[in-house]
């Protein structure tokens, strides 16, 4: 399938550099009729669904995985995607030419306080389609600690922010903002954006409602921001990401099913890793490993009803997925209408609910 099929224009302006407050404020983009498309605001989700529905959450945790360091005099931007161990992880580097084998990158801080860094890693490999493969030369249980003070959180490439300068005050709290109210599980570098919308109010009316909730975990990697750089969506490489369903979460689907329920993933990561548990006949099983599942139209999803997501990148395996469910014709319509009504874009930007047309 050409990858072109799923171009359109955006005015950079929509692109958000900081999300709603309250988060619950943001504008919702109602299509869950699969064809009426309604304005609405987050806050409405309770209104919008049904006693019974079924709303499955990724709890995973964002680690502040974008580091700035130095080597020699030579600065550097280091994005953790993947680990390989506790200490080795594959990464994106900026400026990465200026890095070979057994070279040492220096991180630093924009905190004053800190003093002469002590937090270093050892270039391994390079590659140009996997980035760079690190080591972390600290002890493994201060791996944590030292990306609490040094890193930032990994904001994809769309929203800037300044490269952090000692004593210098930043007017963004992303550390904050880009975690949803209910992430538990640390291992994302990326932020499962669909839930940074729900809120303690908005959970309470969906309780009073009737409305259950369950959790898996995908920990997001960087990749899911790389441009698809082929002219044909066979020839595009997925990176894998790391995901568990317990057994708990995956009763309760499977018990919902049968009763008729509807089941509404929150978010494309979710959908991903209930699509990769679940068998031809629409069950789901519980699910340790990692997935790099590429849905494209065509495809027949086995276990959703509809999704709530937020608004993606043209050209990107996201906006791809999202065209999978609810049709590509109807998805570039509702974007067209999304522009026009002048929507936030992306990461921080506003959501929408759809109905998933493509079943088994």
């Amino acid at each position: 399938m050409r990858v072109d099929i799923f171009d359109f224009d955006l005015d950079r302006e929509l692109i958000a550099k900081e999300p709603a407050r309250p988060r619950d404020s943001s504008r919702l983009l109602d299509l869950s009729d699969g064809r009426n498309i309604i304005d609405r605001h987050f806050y409405d989700l309770p209104d919008i669904l049904q006693k019974g529905d079924l709303l499955v959450f990724n709890d995973t945790k964002v680690i502040p995985a974008r580091l700035y360091g130095t080597k020699g005099e030579a600065f550097v931007e280091v994005t953790l995607y993947h680990p390989q161990s506790a200490l080795v992880w594959h990464s994106f580097i900026k400026n990465a030419k200026r890095l070979k084998p057994q070279d040492i990158i220096t991180f630093y801080t924009s905190d004053i306080t800190c003093g002469e860094s002590t937090f270093k890693a050892k270039v391994l490999e390079k590659n140009d389609e996997d980035g760079v493969l690190i080591e972390f030369l600290c002890p493994v249980n201060d791996l944590s600690s030292f990306l609490q003070t040094y890193g930032a959180m990994p904001l994809p490439p769309y929203i800037k922010r300044e490269k952090p300068v000692k004593g210098l005050w930043s007017p963004y709290n992303d550390k904050e903002d880009y975690q949803t109210v209910y992430a538990k599980n640390e291992g994302a570098v990326a932020a499962p954006t669909a839930g940074l919308h729900f809120t303690d109010n908005v959970f309470k009316k969906l309780e009073e409602k009737g409305i259950e909730k369950v959790f898996l975990t995908l920990h997001v990697g960087a990749g899911t921001f790389l441009p698809v750089k082929t002219d044909d969506t066979k020839d595009h490489k997925m990176h894998a990401e790391f995901g568990i369903i317990p057994e708990d979460t995956a009763n309760k689907i499977n018990t919902a099913k049968a009763q008729g329920r509807r089941i509404i993933a929150v978010g494309t990561t979710s959908l991903r890793l209930l699509e990769s548990a679940a068998d031809d006949k629409g069950l789901l099983h519980p699910f340790c490993g990692e997935t790099d599942i590429f849905i494209t139209p065509g495809y027949k999803f086995k276990i959703i009803d509809m999704i709530i997501t937020n608004f993606h990148l043209p050209k990107s395996t996201l906006f791809m997925l999202i065209c999978a469910i609810a049709g590509t014709e109807t998805m570039k319509k509702a974007y067209a209408h999304a522009i026009k009504q002048k929507y936030r874009f992306y990461s921080y930007g506003d959501s929408s609910i759809l109905k998933c047309v493509n079943k088994i």
